[in-house]
């Protein structure tokens, strides 16, 4: 197990500008890596063992007073947790938003409560900090009183890497803007200078490492998981005002640092942001190999080239961001492992709706793993694409194309096949029974009330009007009780 939290990007940089020598430096590492890898899945040097689990919540710093509007404090934030406090906070793009992590644990026993009682423990203490600077916390996918004029280099992080980021993602455009262009209930379409749009979403990311044999299984699983998941998850309908997607998230993401792979191809198949452009068919290492031939280099940074731990491979996959990834790993004995980062959630709405969350996706994708036929070979890459994004704009009134060509309603299909595999999963994982009940109970009430954080945010602004600022308010108190979001009232 890592004795580090399992974060994606990582490592600070030390420049942001390059040269062309530089690029061709880390492409040469990034090869020789990529074979690295390939060899050491010939060798079966690649970690087994009792699935494990993480995770990385995004949050959002708020001013303390009625308006609620961002406030970007980050760094005295950060100082002001101390070393205790802040081992296990990261950065965001945004000055505004914090990134919080839990050590991995073995999926089993208690874990799911022990998840809940780390970011609880994290929580208390942060939200205390943020009291003392004139701050409150959030957890919410996209903020309600967000403007577009937030979105400002001048409340960009202080971190080179996404300064770096920022520059590089503009030059493999060619210096265009990016370009937001979202159909909903409503359009939405705005232009912006830089890749400060990224910074309107924060995600709730969940982690699983299974046995390297069951490592092919695990991702196409996940692919397929990521529908159900964003119709039970949604917490996202709003941006600037607009009435959008169930989990708007999701297009604010794939366009706020649209960058494509090579010849030009921004605009082509191969996105840096995407569902990806198939399952895998015989290994993970499938996906690295896809990184390297189709994607360019976005930071060429210098990094240790020491063999066997991968440094360029690592973090040139860090720059593309599949909703489900493969992420390359260490553990405390420093054996290898890969693991699957499932990113389509939200923030949000409480913690107990996370752990639910996690509990779904982890005993749903595990009893999948372990399916007599595959996933893969009982349902499409385009159904498994084309379902993801019918529940991120719809939610739990989407319909899916599921297992054998099977048309059926989002709700229905989680009610009546998906949770009980996730129970059967949870349990051969050895997940304590009550935890099981507890959690699973939480998204049966939520699919059954047919209430998601988006769905109760759309309620509130149908019987109050648009007010932004109320909506905020009223999350946010709702939110701090602890309740789960299909409890809540207007």
């Amino acid at each position: 197990m890592d004795s580090e939290a399992w974060g994606s990007l990582g490592q600070e940089i030390e420049q942001s500008t390059f040269e062309a020598g530089d690029y061709e430096r880390f492409r040469a590492c990034l090869a020789r890596e990529t074979l690295e890898l390939e060899d050491w899945q010939k060798q079966n040097r690649l970690a087994d063992g009792h699935p494990v689990g993480g995770l990385e919540l995004e949050a959002w710093l708020v001013h303390d007073d009625p308006g609620l509007r961002p406030k970007p404090c980050y760094d005295l934030f950060y100082e002001r947790m101390g070393p205790d406090g802040n081992e296990w906070l990261s950065p965001e793009l945004a000055l505004f938003n914090v990134e919080f992590n839990t050590p991995p644990a073995e999926l089993r026993g208690g874990a799911l409560r022990d998840f809940a009682g780390s970011l609880e423990a994290q929580w208390r203490r942060a939200r205390t900090v943020a009291g003392e600077i004139g701050a409150r916390l959030l957890r919410i996918g996209i903020l309600p009183v967000l403007q577009e004029s937030d979105l400002c280099l001048a409340n960009i992080s202080r971190s080179a890497r996404y300064a770096a980021l920022n520059e590089q993602i503009l030059r493999a455009r060619d210096g265009q803007p990016l370009h937001l262009n979202i159909v909903g209930l409503e359009r939405l379409e705005v232009f912006h200078a830089d890749v400060m749009l990224e910074a309107a979403a924060t995600s709730f990311q969940i982690h699983m490492q299974a046995p390297a044999a069951q490592g092919l299984r695990l991702y196409n699983a996940s692919i397929v998981a990521s529908a159900p998941l964003i119709a039970l998850a949604a917490n996202s309908p709003y941006l600037f005002g607009r009435d959008l997607w169930e989990e708007t998230r999701i297009p604010v993401f794939e366009e706020a640092v649209e960058a494509g792979g090579f010849a030009g191809a921004a605009a082509g198949p191969l996105r840096r942001v995407s569902f990806g452009s198939g399952f895998a068919r015989e290994s993970l290492l499938e996906v690295f190999q896809e990184n390297l031939e189709h994607f360019p280099i976005l930071l060429p940074v210098r990094l240790d080239d020491e063999a066997g731990k991968l440094h360029h491979l690592r973090f040139h996959n860090g720059t593309i961001w599949r909703w489900n990834r493969p992420l390359i790993g260490f553990d405390q004995q420093g054996r290898p492992h890969i693991r699957v980062e499932q990113r389509v959630l939200p923030a949000g709405p409480t913690i107990l709706d996370e752990v639910a969350n996690m509990a779904f996706y982890f005993g749903l994708v595990q009893d999948m793993v372990g399916e007599e036929r595959a996933c893969s070979e009982r349902i499409e890459f385009a159904c498994a694409r084309d379902n993801f994004y019918g529940a991120a704009r719809h939610g739990l009134k989407a319909h899916f194309k599921w297992y054998d060509g099977e048309q059926i309603g989002a709700r229905r299909l989680i009610l009546n096949t998906l949770l009980p595999r996730a129970a059967r999963g949870l349990a051969s994982l050895g997940i304590d029974a009550e935890d099981a009940r507890l959690y699973l109970g939480v998204i049966e009430q939520r699919a059954t009330k047919q209430q998601t954080g988006a769905g109760w945010q759309r309620r509130f602004v149908e019987k109050y009007g648009r007010d932004m600022q109320a909506l905020t308010g009223a999350y946010l108190e709702r939110q701090d009780a602890g309740a789960p979001v299909h409890s809540w009232d207007l």
